[in-house]
């Protein structure tokens, strides 16, 4: 026997393979044993190697047979086109901010931070221990783990003021991330077919769920403050809309922050209309100048259904967001998403608790405020400085982005393509409106990884506007 048994015995077979037709069964393993001298593992390990070079495949309990060569051909998809029918919604693209960019490239474009950013050591001692839990083989409440709603209740509860009864344990229900909430609460709450008012711009990814839902959808202009409580009243009368959808807190894509006194006039237009106002505090985290104080702690009638996600600011590995809504409301919710998912897993779960209840949670969210200020301004002071045409009218006092507003003139298409070719990932703002762009925008992330390279990419930008101006 030799060391290099089990290569002679594939270049034996290759011989015997070459005379003989498809289909044709290989001589056993007991046979192969014999006739080459060799012990069963080796004869397995030669098998083996020919099935990954696919010229035999194996039966279990009926031996080894020589696979038919399959002959490359186009596949014809046509039946699918009657199968599926037209289609009944325009049906958004995914945002560029989720594309994937290579590392050698300035990448302005997504939406969660970089690595550095994120509590990499809390995480992975989270999952380290979660794996050693009952959470690895059980499975969780429909609702969540009660300690991590507890949790959510709590964050939110912290900030009520005086007089508003802060929510409880029970009105929170756990969902795998953001966007499966956002398409629940719509669906639960809305309906097809039925309006529901956004602030434009908005977040892509709840235009997305809407359509998905077959939500109307239902514009109100919204700038570096919030939306205008008069256009959002004239709105809520002329279509009798009963949900409004918004950011009041580091708007995505604007960084817009609402004032009390906004909040507590949309406050005061929902109850008056009867109305869900959903509040997407996707940032509470990521505070810069400000901190968060979310529309929901003010409101304890149930006309706030409020959603918190943990996967940018713990992990995107760790998608988990809790959801708060009282009433008859929760239930429907809780009804729709058992439906979607019946739980969340609960080692997710049991790592976002891990990490959020550990004292050094505080202490690196701290750390991330001083981070993002300076990302910001070190952004913000390239532009300025490389690229003065494109104008960046709010600073935004959390968050992750700046909204910079081109030139009127802009081809946006074409300024996202050049600036590609350039090595320069940016995302062009027309994602973010539910209807038609105001105007050429850009939303360019200062959480992004390399901010080192944020003077080269903004000199990218400019560079491309100057020859659409020339």
């Amino acid at each position: 026997m030799y060391d290099d048994s089990s290569a002679r015995i594939v270049a034996g077979l290759h011989e015997w393979l070459a005379t003989a037709p498809p289909g044709a069964r290989l001589p056993s393993s007991r046979v192969l044993v014999a006739r080459y001298g060799a012990s069963p593992v080796t004869v397995q390990k030669a098998l083996r190697t020919l099935a990954s070079q696919g010229v035999v495949e194996t039966r279990p309990g009926v031996g080894t047979f020589v696979r038919a060569v399959r002959v490359p051909h186009a596949h014809d998809y046509g039946w699918q086109t009657a199968a599926l029918g037209p289609r009944t919604r325009p049906g958004q693209q995914l945002s560029r901010a989720l594309h994937t960019a290579p590392n050698d490239v300035i990448a302005l474009h997504s939406g969660y931070p970089d690595r550095e950013l994120l509590p990499e050591r809390l995480v992975r001692s989270a999952f380290t221990r979660a794996a050693r839990s009952d959470a690895a083989v059980t499975r969780p409440p429909t609702a969540g783990l009660p300690d991590l709603q507890a949790w959510f209740a709590a964050e939110l509860g912290g900030a009520a003021p005086a007089g508003v009864t802060p929510p409880a344990p029970s009105d929170v229900v756990v969902f795998p991330g953001s966007q499966s909430s956002l398409s629940t609460v719509f669906r639960a709450l809305v309906g097809a077919g039925r309006p529901l008012l956004v602030e434009s711009p908005t977040y892509w990814g709840a235009i997305l769920a809407a359509e998905q839902v077959g939500v109307q959808l239902v514009p109100v202009p919204s700038g570096p403050r919030g939306p205008d409580p008069d256009e959002l009243a004239r709105a809520f009368d002329r279509t009798g809309a009963r949900a409004l959808y918004a950011q009041p807190s580091f708007a995505n894509p604007t960084g817009a922050r609402w004032s009390p006194d906004l909040a507590d006039e949309v406050l005061r237009l929902a109850r008056e209309h009867g109305a869900f106002v959903i509040e997407d505090d996707w940032a509470h985290d990521f505070g810069i100048t400000q901190d968060v104080v979310p529309l929901a702690a003010r409101d304890d009638g149930g006309h706030v259904v409020y959603l918190r996600s943990l996967a940018k600011s713990v992990s995107p590995a760790v998608r988990v967001a809790g959801l708060v809504a009282r009433g008859p409301a929760r239930d429907r919710i809780l009804a729709d998403a058992q439906a979607e998912s019946l739980y969340v897993s609960g080692l997710l779960q049991a790592v976002a608790l891990d990490v959020v209840t550990q004292p050094a949670w505080r202490t690196h969210l701290r750390g991330l405020r001083q981070q993002l200020a300076a990302r910001r301004d070190l952004l913000r002071g390239a532009l300025r400085e490389h690229a003065p045409a494109a104008r960046v009218e709010t600073v935004p006092q959390g968050g992750l982005n700046l909204w910079v507003r081109l030139p009127d003139t802009t081809d946006v298409a074409r300024l996202v393509g050049d600036c590609d070719a350039a090595r320069v990932v940016v995302a062009a703002g027309d994602d973010w409106f539910p209807a038609e762009p105001t105007g050429p925008f850009l939303r360019l992330n200062y959480s992004g990884p390399n901010p080192g390279a944020f003077p080269e990419g903004a000199r990218v930008v400019g560079e491309m506007l100057a020859r659409q101006a020339g």
